[in-house]
């Protein structure tokens, strides 16, 4: 009895820390270049922010080109999210698959993504984003001085938001 105990405590052990969960959907939506909702078969509404890459912010260069991108992969496709965690935000982080196709490596090779380093493990990412540097690819065609990324961005609007900028001087 205590074997067959030990047995089941183990698989569900073992279980738990599975690399991932899978969640299968139809895009429906696509918010940017990294963030999109999924709709199950159940009809499940799930919001997934791919994982380990960043795209430009909506008003940032390159932002609605990166969402187009996004939208041209998988928007009405089914795909599958392989998934081991949420953001702060409660969106899945996930790798995206349609079939054999990783998704957030396309949009990191079509130029359309930077590798989110702060959160990349995967070598390849850096690789791929290398080469679409090189070929000029995407977001990598703009100005130099246009190509910030969206982190940096991020953090400069939030410094400005809490600092802003005198817009005038003040009166004498």
């Amino acid at each position: 009895m205590m074997k067959k105990i030990l047995i089941l405590l183990i698989t569900g052990l073992l279980s738990a820390f599975s690399w991932a969960d899978d969640i299968t959907g139809r895009v429906v939506s696509v918010h940017d270049g990294d963030t999109l909702i999924l709709l199950t078969p159940e009809q499940k509404q799930i919001k997934i922010r791919l994982a380990e890459i960043d795209t430009p912010e909506i008003g940032q260069p390159y932002g609605n080109q990166a969402k187009k991108a996004l939208a041209d992969l998988v928007f009405d496709q089914t795909l599958t999210a392989r998934s081991n965690q949420k953001d702060r935000y409660g969106r899945v982080l996930a790798q995206l698959y349609l079939g054999e196709v990783w998704i957030n490596a396309e949009m990191v090779k079509q130029g359309d993504a930077w590798v989110y380093r702060q959160h990349s493990r995967d070598p390849r990412l850096l690789a791929f984003e290398t080469q679409a540097r090189e070929e000029k690819k995407g977001l990598w065609a703009l100005p130099e001085s246009q190509r910030v990324p969206p982190w940096e961005w991020r953090k400069s609007r939030w410094t400005q938001r809490k600092h802003p900028p005198f817009l005038s001087e003040p009166a004498p």
